[in-house]
């Protein structure tokens, strides 16, 4: 069984201490290698060192290394991962080499600086240890030429995309002499243990994805000149009405760096033949000028926007590309974006868009026409079919769509009518669709979706059983339950799933209604309950806007019900008689994190974002978030051992009152916001799958639910210390007037109230105290002036 538990990264500059970090994120323990420095550095000479000392023979991988722990966003999931990677160099740590199940190469891309690196690669490694290169155009095949036979039966191109930790995109590239079984293990151990979308690309320049989306950029740029467009404009089409990034087009090239563009556009200019597509890699004059200024984007602090402060505060200028002289954002003018906004789908937003005779609608038409009939005469050449390619775009550049999904999007038949009406050729794949009688590039069908190939008709899409599609389900008819702003689905084997429906995920009566209603049901039904589902973020919190409303109203009765009801809710999911499993991902705040407290496990993404942000709108948790932090707290205390409460009453203080989220589940087991038992899962289209296989454990090893049990406070002496050091945060002004209000209600919670330290209490004493400040939080002027900002602005008020 081949295994990888070592890695060798060579090369230590951003992509390769950025692969490395992902590596030691995964677990493995990595070996981050360089070349040997041949002078010192001032600080060195001064220390008195040599040449021949580590401490500067290594002093590339391990600069690359510490910097690990400054780099935003963070490329470690915590600091602690940090102890994996240990740096070295290429002259003296050979045996790092012998000892590695995969060695990456990540230097500068050029081919003979490459084979050299590879020669001694050679020399050096295991046989049957695999070998790849991080290159992102260089032709996979000619670095691998003169290797021995083992090197090359075992080596590859393995592209991840910047940055590693968050793109989910790694395009593999084979050669001829690959092994397939080496091809199906590096996609198999990407995708689970990594988290990696995987595609398999052909070798050739720039693979997949970079040479699709470079080309989309040169064919935006070209339409913004000829069009008389600004960088503003430009950018206000093409993101997330195109179901792309925010960051559009501009704002996208800015963050990745003209630099790094350019030599992307270069390098397909160089390399192929066509006189047409050579002619749309050519790098604008202004680019050029640009690069020539210095102005690369946010690294410099200027490129096609730059950021100013003047009488006003922070402004954004944007370039003029006319006169390179930069100018006040405007916004573009035309009926159809307005009407665009207004759409219910992403399908119908482009077909707004796309068919309007407006100046929006004449942009993304140029721009989306010349970007697909240009991925359809690359299917087969780049990549074997057209649904490598919307991965690739998908995963790589963060389009919600690929561009064959685009196109069915617009209507094949339409769209191809109206290109051929303006001289286009279409491309032979699509001509066979249309020859064909097929009217789309997908057929999706109950369960199953097909998609169209060159010369082959239909092939479906291969079902991966660890991917758990939630609206397939619903399509077969395993919906079990549903209201307005929830859905019990059944994921067969004896297992039911709770996802919430409502508009970002927000928890409102709706769930807590569903929880009442149907949990004893499910208790004789069902073995066990997961708690997911496949939304943008798992869940942003409670419907602040109702509570609001209801407060404004004065119906605290009505208030006083539904908080009593969401803690609960909680309360029955802590002990139901079959095991319940969370599944957060992404953003699992305020109430998104309450309701994952209570579950027998938790099944983590690896990307998720946990914590208890009520202060930020002038709220403490109301759902029993308060008591489950500090009960996590206090498990973590060894049986039997003799503590100071306090210690462990300030942290639960400290994580709430700072509104602490993590920045991933790894650290959430740091902060102790999860248990060291709960789980994390890499690659969150696996999630469900994993939490589903959790609760049928669980249940096959005889789950029983957790047995009430008293909690030790530490009362009035406690409630003392916490306002204490509040206070010091109010005199020092960190805090505001009202922020200690707020912390005063939360100390008083956690540390039981007015009783003597030690008192024993149960938890319905403590979801009492909460409920109660809560309600007394929610009549604050100030607590409905914060939540009105964040319903207004999206974020926190400091009042």
């Amino acid at each position: 069984m081949r295994a990888i538990r070592r890695v060798v990264v060579i090369g230590s500059g951003v992509m390769g201490s950025g692969i490395a970090a992902h590596l030691a994120n995964a677990g493995l323990i990595v070996d981050l290698l360089d070349i040997v420095p041949q002078s010192l550095t001032a600080k060195e000479e001064q220390a008195g060192l040599t040449l021949e000392d580590p401490r500067v023979r290594n002093r590339l991988a391990e600069e690359a290394r510490q910097r690990l722990l400054q780099t935003k966003p963070a490329p470690l999931f915590t600091p602690a991962h940090l102890k994996r990677i240990e740096a070295g160099n290429l002259e003296d740590h050979h045996e790092r080499l012998q000892q590695a199940d995969w060695i990456i190469e990540v230097v500068v891309e050029k081919l003979e600086v490459k084979q050299v690196i590879f020669q001694l690669v050679d020399e050096w490694r295991k046989p049957g240890s695999i070998v790849s290169s991080n290159t992102s155009g260089i032709s996979i095949a000619a670095m691998a030429a003169g290797r021995s036979d083992d090197f090359r039966h075992h080596f590859c191109g393995t592209h991840f995309f910047n940055p590693p930790r968050y793109l989910k995109l790694l395009e593999v590239i084979p050669t001829e002499e690959t092994k397939p079984e080496v091809v199906q293990f590096i996609r198999q151990f990407a995708e689970q243990r990594l988290g990696k979308g995987v595609v398999i690309a052909r070798d050739t320049v720039n693979f997949i994805a970079n040479r699709i989306g470079t080309y989309g950029l040169q064919v935006t740029i070209q339409a913004m000149v000829e069009g008389g467009y600004g960088i503003d404009e430009v950018d206000e089409v093409t993101g997330p009405l195109l179901g792309r990034p925010k960051s559009a087009t501009f704002r996208t090239l800015d963050v990745v760096g003209l630099d790094t563009y350019a030599h992307v556009a270069n390098n397909v200019h160089l390399h192929v033949e066509d006189e047409a597509e050579k002619q749309v890699f050519c790098l604008p004059t202004f680019v050029q000028t640009m690069i020539s200024n210095g102005w690369l984007g946010a690294k410099t602090g200027q490129g096609f926007y730059q950021k100013t402060r003047g009488q006003a505060g922070k402004e954004i200028l944007v370039l003029n590309v006319e006169s390179m002289e930069y100018r006040p954002r405007q916004r573009m003018q035309a009926p159809s974006i307005n009407r665009a906004k207004q759409a219910k789908t992403l399908e119908e937003k482009i077909r707004i868009l796309a068919y309007s005779e407006d100046r929006a609608g004449k942009l993304v038409w140029e721009v989306l026409k010349s970007t697909l009939l240009y991925a359809a005469s690359k299917v087969g050449e780049i990549a074997e079919d057209l649904h490598s390619i919307d991965q690739a775009m998908r995963w790589g550049f963060g389009w919600e769509l690929g561009p064959f999904e685009v196109w069915d999007a617009l209507g094949v038949v339409k769209s191809v009518e109206r290109m051929q009406a303006e001289g286009e050729v279409i491309p032979t794949l699509v001509k066979e669709l249309l020859a064909s009688g097929q009217t789309s590039f997908y057929q999706r069908n109950i369960g199953t979706t097909h998609f169209f190939t060159k010369g082959a008709g239909l092939r479906e899409i291969e079902h991966d059983q660890r991917v758990i599609n939630l609206e397939a389900l619903k399509e077969k008819g395993r919906v079990i339950t549903r209201n307005a702003g929830a859905t019990l689905l059944d994921l067969d084997d004896g297992i039911a799933l709770l996802q919430f429906t409502s508009p970002n995920n927000a928890l409102g009566l709706d769930v807590i209604q569903l929880i009442h209603q149907e949990l004893p049901k499910l208790e004789e039904r069902y073995r066990g309950l997961v708690i997911g589902n496949q939304g943008k973020h798992f869940c942003v919190g409670a419907n602040i806007a109702l509570m609001l409303m209801e407060a404004q109203d004065e119906n605290w009765f009505e208030l006083e019900q539904v908080i009593k009801g969401f803690q609960q809710a909680m309360m029955k999911l802590k002990y139901s008689k079959i095991p319940v499993v969370a599944a957060p991902f992404q953003m699992a705040l305020g109430g998104g994190a309450e309701i994952s407290f209570p579950a027998a496990h938790i099944q983590a993404a690896a990307e998720t974002y946990l914590g208890l942000v009520e202060v930020g709108v002038g709220l403490i948790p109301g759902g029993g978030g308060n008591k489950e932090v500090l009960l996590r707290l206090l498990d973590t205390i060894p049986e039997g051992v003799e503590v100071d409460l306090q210690s462990y009453v300030n942290q639960a203080f400290m994580l709430i009152a700072m509104a602490r989220v993590s920045t991933s589940a790894h650290e959430a087991k740091a902060l102790g916001l999860l248990r060291p038992q709960d789980g994390v899962t890499m690659n969150q289209d696996f999630l469900l799958y994993d939490a589903k296989q959790k609760a049928i454990r669980l249940a096959e090893e005889g789950y029983a639910p957790p047995i009430p049990r008293k909690i030790p406070v530490v009362g009035e002496t406690g409630l003392a210390t916490l306002e204490l050091g509040a206070y010091g945060f109010l005199q020092s002004g960190q805090i505001s007037d009202h922020d200690y209000t707020i912390a005063k209600k939360l100390a008083f919670v956690l540390a039981g109230g007015h009783v003597p330290k030690g008192t024993l209490v149960d938890e319905e004493y403590l979801l009492d105290l909460e409920r109660e400040a809560f309600l007394s939080l929610l009549g604050e002027v100030k607590t409905q002036q914060r939540m009105q900002h964040m319903l207004l602005k999206g974020k926190p008020l400091r009042n």
